[in-house]
């Protein structure tokens, strides 16, 4: 019952924090840490589906009408080529680096400094006096969706962020607040889903050490929790700007500093 319990806990943190600008995959280590959760690295990945999926299901009348189209929209085909332009740049990185990121970075002091650092960039950034440019996912450009993968590969970092260094990175490059946004739900499609099937294909007997249950558990629960999470910041953005979650951010790491070197955590390097 307490592993049932702990799943469901790991998805409901991982459908909050995985499109927040605050790291799905630092929250998740420190939540780990906290419940002594003896969960794999494929559990962790394989509940990011959850994430993928509750993308697909906001937007499936979007994506459903760009299927229909994609043949005869040239703008279509144009957004596609950008999601995956954007996509290989981690993809590429993240498959020749997985093993030291995974051993060396993967611990509370990593997650720690980098929501801090991300927190402090994210101040400066919504700072910055810019016009956007870009206001549809139909103008952006395979070079702003090209510097949005390369920003992305910061994300490789556990607790920077793949949804604050996308999203960041969209606004630098003319992107407005919500185009940049929306724009990262949709890159999470490839991203997180060549993330999962990665993970699965390189350990299955990852899954078999929860149970079907388990897994089961973890992603209802992200799917869910995701689907509410992104619906929530599009309406927070449409608003504010995203000074809350840096403030968060920096308070959360300094908060789990200090408890790393206070001994708190098994994993602080």
């Amino acid at each position: 019952m307490s592993d049932i319990l702990n799943s469901l806990i790991m998805g409901i943190v991982e459908g909050i924090t995985e499109f927040l600008p605050v790291s799905s995959t630092g929250h998740l280590i420190v939540t780990k840490e906290l419940l002594k959760f003896e969960g794999s690295e494929t559990f962790e990945v394989v509940i990011q589906l959850g994430g993928v999926l509750a993308v697909m299901w906001f937007y499936f009348q979007t994506i459903l009408q760009q299927v229909k189209n994609v043949a005869t929209d040239a703008a279509v085909r144009r957004f596609w080529a950008a999601v995956i332009i954007a996509f290989l740049p981690a993809a590429f990185v993240g498959l020749a680096f997985h093993h030291y990121i995974t051993e060396y970075l993967f611990n509370s002091v990593t997650v720690a400094c980098s929501l801090i650092v991300g927190g402090i960039i994210m101040w400066w950034i919504e700072g910055v006096a810019f016009k956007p440019r870009t206001l549809a996912f139909e103008q952006i450009t395979l070079k702003q969706a090209l510097a949005i993968g390369c920003a992305q590969l910061c994300a490789l970092i556990p607790g920077v962020s793949r949804s604050a260094s996308t999203i960041m990175g969209g606004m630098l490059t003319g992107l407005d607040r919500s185009t940049a946004t929306g724009f990262s739900f949709f890159l999470s499609i490839p991203t997180l889903g060549a993330a999962s099937i990665y993970s699965l294909l390189k350990d299955l007997n990852g899954v078999g050490e929860h149970g079907i249950v388990n897994i089961s558990v973890g992603l209802i629960s992200s799917f869910i929790v995701s689907l509410l999470s992104i619906g929530w910041l599009l309406r927070y953005i449409s608003k504010h700007n995203f000074r809350g979650f840096a403030v968060y951010r920096i308070i959360a790491g300094v908060i789990i500093l200090i408890l790393s070197y206070a001994g708190f955590f098994t994993s602080a390097a």
